[in-house]
């Protein structure tokens, strides 16, 4: 039973980042109706991002979160601004295909630039842990979960309270309506992008003590998302927060249920459950 319930609390923590990481997949797609294929590189240029802070200044990557960031951010925008605005209104098959070279583009970049070789943030704390009764939680994970907390509640605060939220989530709810009170679709679509992007490059930052990584990986971390969101809900930001959680420990159960190489089966189990059960996803509307 200790062994079962560890998994549980392993996989809320690790949950909390894959919550992240979908809440800026579901907040492009939500406003935008594009669907961000790069959205797994735009992860891993983060994470290569606050490595390369570490190895060269010796920044801290959970210090070098606003680094990573901003960086991700404007990578967001000008991704944003010099193609997607493009294709915005062309089918999906268009935007597929765009967004699949973005990806690849992304990753050949990633290559030539550091390499095939896995790279992993050595911090001094990774082997940190502490005890709560026969359960242990390991440090970086416990922060991790809080810093990925902190944000996405911050980024729902953002969207409800501020003026710059409340026309996001009217260009989200009604494009022509938001467009006929005379708001600026194309700048909220930039922002928009560029918050998402800026989440998943946050989380980049959040995952580098945590796993080894190479530019191969953002197809994993861009399965991920999509499952997550799916699973919560296209569109819902709530929904991603709550398919992050369930994909976490659902993967964590499995490594031990199975085997660790086949953590992703139970994962995916659930995702055809839940189409089969609900096709709108855990929080979203009608079918």
């Amino acid at each position: 039973m200790s062994l079962y319930i560890q998994a549980i609390v392993n996989g809320v923590l690790i949950g909390g980042v894959y919550s992240l990481m979908a809440v800026g997949l579901s907040l492009i797609f939500g406003v935008m109706r594009v669907i961000n294929f790069a959205h797994g590189d735009m992860m891993v240029w983060g994470m290569y991002l606050s490595y390369w802070l570490f190895v060269t200044f010796g920044v801290d990557p959970y210090l070098s979160i606003a680094i990573t960031a901003t960086a991700i951010f404007l990578l967001g925008m000008a991704v944003q601004r010099g193609l997607v605005n493009r294709i915005v209104q062309a089918p999906h098959e268009m935007q597929i295909l765009l967004m699949m070279g973005v990806a690849l583009v992304m990753e050949n970049v990633a290559l030539m630039v550091w390499g095939p070789d896995p790279r992993r943030v050595n911090v001094p704390y990774a082997l940190s842990t502490f005890w709560i009764g026969p359960i242990v939680f390991d440090q970086p994970r416990v922060v991790t979960f809080a810093v990925a907390l902190i944000l996405a509640l911050g980024l729902f605060l953002f969207l409800k309270n501020t003026d710059t939220g409340r026309m996001i989530r009217a260009a989200s709810d009604n494009r022509i309506g938001a467009l006929l009170v005379g708001t600026d679709i194309l700048k909220v679509f930039t922002l928009a992008f560029g918050v998402g992007a800026a989440c998943v490059g946050a989380a980049g930052s959040l995952m580098t003590p945590l796993l080894p990584f190479s530019p191969s990986t953002g197809l994993f971390f861009t399965i991920t998302s999509f499952n997550i969101v799916i699973i919560g809900g296209m569109g819902s930001l709530l929904g991603a927060f709550v398919g992050g959680l369930l994909v976490g420990v659902s993967e964590s159960l499995g490594a031990v249920i199975l085997v660790p190489s086949l953590k992703e089966i139970v994962s995916f189990v659930l995702l055809v459950a839940i189409l089969l059960w609900r096709p709108q996803g855990l929080t979203g509307g009608r079918r």
